[in-house]
């Protein structure tokens, strides 16, 4: 099983930037909202700490509810796409919040969910992607995109998420959603196996690009993208 890692990289931003960019004022809200988002960026996985351990626990009982979960460290947790016993090794490309991300994910649309963890929709690839591992990749690909490790985002796409953010502040974990749906519908549209999931990804991020672009975006509820989740 190759690891996140190996997916990760080549993914460069495709809108140059340019001083107008720059000059895009945050409002209050807007750079508040961008602050915590920012520092929830920063939080590695810990496997030691309590609220860490909790939050890895009912993500298994978001995706297994009739199963009980023998140990944070079990054989069990490749069931859902991890490369190994231990998940908590998979969390060192992206940090604590692609778990979020994936508990938002279960929690909010739990229908959509399911789907993409038992790959229920489609014709599927005899060597399909693993779901846990895939959704660490799409956290990172969000982070890359909108540029949100720059004191503030530096491009079309970033720029217009922060003004989103300042109207919803699960913008980023809503979007993480309907990526990794839009992710497993140009999978299934493109036919894809494991080794040409870099490929789908990156034609995941230039569709999220160009919505996110879109002037009649208000909300992130507004990204034509959106109607693929249920609930």
């Amino acid at each position: 099983m190759v690891g996140p890692r190996a997916w990760i990289g080549g993914l460069i931003g495709r809108f140059r930037r340019s001083d107008k960019l720059l000059d895009f004022p945050l409002s209050p809200l807007q750079e508040q909202r961008l602050q915590r988002l920012q520092e929830r960026l920063q939080v590695p996985f810990d496997e030691t700490r309590p609220d860490h351990q909790e939050a890895l626990k009912a993500l298994w009982h978001c995706a297994f509810p009739d199963i009980s979960l023998k140990g944070l460290i079990s054989e069990q947790w490749k069931e859902m796409g991890w490369q190994g016993a231990n998940p908590s090794t998979d969390f060192r490309s992206c940090g604590f919040i692609s778990l979020e991300n994936l508990l938002f994910f279960a929690r909010t649309y739990p229908a959509s969910f399911r789907k993409l963890l038992f790959k229920q929709d489609g014709k599927r690839a005899t060597w399909e992607y693993p779901f846990a591992v895939a959704g660490i990749n799409v956290s990172y690909m969000l982070r890359q995109m909108l540029d949100l490790l720059s004191e503030k985002p530096r491009c079309l796409p970033g720029i217009n998420f922060v003004k989103l953010l300042g109207e919803d502040e699960e913008a980023f974990d809503v979007l993480y959603c309907i990526a990794f749906e839009l992710m497993d519908a140009q999978w299934l549209a493109m036919q894809a196996s494991y080794m040409e999931f870099n490929e789908v990804l990156q034609v995941t991020r230039t569709q999220l690009e160009r919505e996110l672009s879109l002037e009649d975006v208000r909300k992130i509820r507004d990204l034509p993208a959106y109607n693929l989740l249920y609930q």
